[in-house]
């Protein structure tokens, strides 16, 4: 199963974001606390939509509280990574898999990543950008993950129109 953990997440549209990627990839979203927002907050309902209903997600209280409640393999986004976060396997579809993301302003701190330093990875980009967008990373890393597994159940055809719209539309 995969999994995406937000570190204490501050700003709102990106979180809505991420839930509305989750909901769209079968992911199950982790937010530990303290949280930059309330989730009731109209920010997250606008980029999240109306799907956040369908938003599998758990809050934690620290980070203690969230490593004591999950097992697995733990994966750290971080501009300090050394690897690119294509050099990883991913592709075993019984394995619980965490992807974590730091806050937008701090990160991940070092003492979280220490005991992780093999497994702390980087979306190559240029030097003009110190980072990307987390809800675009989150993006990144769940659609590696999914390729690998070749994206398990999800569907590879809209599923309102016909499998030959294009072909079949007189415009």
């Amino acid at each position: 199963m995969l999994n995406i953990v937000l570190f204490e997440p501050e700003i709102p549209q990106n979180t809505g974001n991420i839930m509305r990627t989750c909901v769209a990839t079968h992911t199950k979203l982790h937010l530990i606390k303290p949280l930059g927002f309330s989730l009731d907050e109209k920010y997250i309902k606008r980029s999240g939509v109306n799907y956040i209903k369908y938003c599998d997600y758990t809050i934690y209280e620290n980070i203690d509280d969230f490593f004591s409640k999950n097992k697995g393999t733990y994966y750290f986004l971080t501009r300090y990574g050394h690897k690119p976060h294509t050099s990883f396997d991913y592709s075993n579809k019984d394995k619980n898999i965490y992807f974590f993301f730091g806050k937008e302003s701090t990160g991940i701190p070092p003492k979280i990543l220490k005991p992780y330093i093999d497994n702390c990875m980087r979306i190559p980009m240029t030097d003009k950008v110190r980072a990307l967008n987390v809800s675009n990373t989150v993006a990144i890393m769940l659609y590696e993950a999914l390729r690998q597994q070749d994206y398990l159940d999800l569907l590879k055809d809209e599923p309102h129109k016909s499998k030959n719209f294009i072909e079949e539309s007189g415009d």
